[in-house]
């Protein structure tokens, strides 16, 4: 009966392998497992055996049963369940099947445009901590103790010393502890400030500033590099200009303002009608701040100017509400 067993079992194997379809393949299921297949035949003459033989006898005959339907199911899958002698039909005009792919963030897509402007102009791209020291987002940008740009209403603070940072002008005071000029670096990151979330408000946002440091460095050089930043991003007609402001850490400082770019400066609801938007704070590096690095003011000037990239972006796509952009809404996010 073994010897029987085996014999069926290197037939079936044979069959099976060389089964041509699907249609093939479930004949050669039917005739060895079938309800009056081959190895039903086996098990029902088991009984005529000695105890002894009707146990082996049962083991493999169970064995090789495993064995057949293990080697149907491989090659089931991999044979076309279409009937015999004809070929598998492709429907060409059916649509494909993909997966869905992600897409950048509007913030990351501007971020990344700025990097390329920046680097074309030979700036160095740094990141830093955004939990920060009071020296480091105060004193060292000099910002005095009592300014009401310290007051816990306006800022996150984990204790007297450790606050989320307000801006990454933090991270210019961490590099020019660390280098000496020519400086030329643009410090990215997020920024927190308590403020109440609106459509042009949020209590954290992201922000880009520059320094510059070097020797005979004048506002005249501050405008071109922010209008060729301006032009980079949102074209050549757009115009640049400046208002007088004060900054504790640049003197002079001003707000930097540029063409409406949905009215091209004509006037819309967007720009209130006057043709201009607000995009950021800029000035000269106040000698006090070049003094707390080791800096010599007498030798060396410097600027830097600070922008928020959530505002550019919603400016560059459109976007009417900041809210939208930390909602993950993935109907909005798959337009970028």
């Amino acid at each position: 009966m073994k010897e029987k067993i085996q014999t069926i079992l290197k037939e079936a194997k044979s069959a099976i392998n060389s089964a041509a379809d699907a249609e093939a393949l479930e004949q050669a299921r039917v005739k060895y497992l079938g309800r009056k297949g081959v190895f039903r035949e086996i098990m029902s003459g088991l009984g005529k055996l000695s105890a002894e033989e009707k146990k082996e006898a049962g083991i493999l005959a169970n064995r090789s049963k495993g064995e057949i339907e293990q080697l149907l199911d491989e090659i089931k899958s991999s044979l076309a369940t279409v009937p015999a002698g004809q070929k598998p039909v492709f429907d060409v005009t059916l649509p494909g099947r993909s997966s869905p792919v992600g897409s950048l963030h509007p913030a990351t897509h501007v971020t990344r445009e700025l990097r390329r402007i920046f680097h074309q102009l030979g700036f160095t791209w740094i990141e830093g901590p955004e939990v920060e020291d009071q020296w480091h987002n105060f004193d060292a940008l000099n910002i005095p103790q009592g300014h009401v740009a310290r007051d816990e209403s306006d800022n996150f603070y984990f204790s007297e010393n450790r606050i989320l940072r307000s801006q990454t002008s933090s991270l210019q005071i961490r590099y020019m502890e660390k280098h000496r000029p020519p400086i030329r670096i643009i410090a990215p990151g997020r920024v927190y400030r308590p403020d109440t979330v609106d459509a042009t408000h949020h209590y954290f946002f992201h922000q880009v500033e520059l320094l510059m440091v070097d020797e005979g460095l004048t506002f005249v050089d501050l405008k071109n590099i922010i209008t060729l930043f301006v032009h980079g991003v949102y074209g050549p007609d757009i115009s640049v200009r400046f208002r007088p402001s004060y900054f504790p850490f640049t003197e002079p400082s001003a707000e930097t303002d540029f063409n409406c770019v949905f009215c091209r400066g004509a006037g819309c609801k967007v720009c209130k009608d006057t043709g201009w938007l607000e995009m950021g704070g800029c000035g000269m590096v106040d000698p006090n701040v070049l003094e707390t690095v080791n800096i010599d003011p007498e030798v060396y000037t410097g600027f830097a100017f600070g922008f928020g990239i959530d505002r550019m972006a919603m400016l560059k796509y459109g976007i009417n509400d900041i809210r939208i952009l930390t909602e993950n809404d993935v109907r909005f996010l798959k337009q970028f």
